[in-house]
Order: C-alpha cells, then sequence, then structure tokens
C-alpha cells in the first residue's frame, strides 16, 4: 500500500503545480450540482468533474468541502475519487462514503485530502453515484469531532462522463 500511496500523493502534488502553472483552467458544464472542468498546461491535462456539499453536519461549522472524480491521462490516471471536507483529517478514525446500501472506505488521508487506494472499488463508488440521489461522507477532525457531508448526485452522471469525453 505504500507504493500506492506514494503514487497518489506524488500525483496529487502534481495535480497541485499543474492547477498553479495552468495556462488554462475551464469549466466545460455546469449541470444541476455538479461541474466539470479541464485543466491544461504545456505538458499535461487534467479533467475532473466536482461537487459542494447541499448539506453540512454540524451547521455552525462552515467548511470548503468537495468530492472530485478525476482524469490525468498523461499519468494513466483515471477514475480517481477524492474528498476534501475542509480540514486536516484525523488519523485514528476512517473517512468513509454512505449512499444507500453501499459503503465506501478512504484509504489514504493526507492533511485535508482523502483517497481511495484501489481503483476497482473507485469504479464501484462511480456505478453507486450514478445510480443514487445522495452520498453522505463522513470525516473526523483533529479533535476527533465528526462531521457528515451530503452531496447531491444530480447531475453527476452527465458531469462524470463529459469530464472522461475531456480527458479521452
Amino acid at each position: 500500500m505504500s507504493v500506492i500511496r506514494t503514487i497518489i500523493l506524488t500525483s496529487f502534488a502534481l495535480l497541485i503545480v499543474a492547477s498553479v502553472q495552468a495556462e488554462e483552467v475551464k469549466k466545460v458544464l455546469k449541470n444541476k450540482d455538479w461541474e466539470t472542468y479541464v485543466i491544461k498546461n504545456e505538458t499535461s491535462k487534467i479533467c475532473f468533474a466536482q461537487s459542494l456539499p447541499i448539506l453540512q453536519a454540524p451547521k455552525s461549522n462552515v467548511r470548503e468541502a468537495r468530492l472530485f472524480v478525476t482524469f490525468r491521462p498523461n499519468e494513466k490516471i483515471s477514475d480517481e475519487i477524492s474528498i476534501t471536507s475542509g480540514y486536516e483529517y484525523n488519523k485514528k478514525n476512517s473517512v468513509m462514503a454512505r449512499s444507500g446500501k453501499y459503503k465506501y472506505k478512504f484509504d489514504i488521508s493526507q492533511e485535508n485530502f482523502a483517497w481511495i487506494a484501489d481503483n476497482k472499488k473507485e469504479k464501484k463508488m462511480i456505478k453507486t453515484m450514478k445510480r443514487g440521489s445522495r452520498i453522505m461522507v463522513t470525516g473526523y477532525n483533529q479533535k476527533g469531532s465528526q462531521t457528515i457531508d451530503h452531496y447531491s448526485l444530480l447531475g453527476f452522471t452527465k458531469a462524470y462522463n463529459s469530464a472522461k469525453k475531456s480527458c479521452s
């Protein structure tokens, strides 16, 4: 798992660098509660679908949370699911996503982002997201307090397909 973690963390670092050095950041689609973006520079192209939570708990703690599905063809990465809840995650507790009867554990957390390490699990979660209407993400901050972010899945399939097509 340490090799996968290294690859994911390196990939995320490259995403940040690409964002900073981007020649072009383009919103490709806004569909209901989801958006698709493409970031291009001289050497790479990154496409992703993203959404903001429609409901956060506790309500008194408004955070910059987001759910992403990313494609990075230059790195041969597709269907990468990542989440940020707007704070640094507690290493003692798992970050979990749940939609209906399906649960998905985010295996890797680094500062305020978490990822699923297994691409097969990511593909299963994407299928769940295409069929569902809402997904809840539960995380824990450094003090051990739980947060729950509810994401609408309205518009997800169209945004996902747009991101995938933009990077194919």
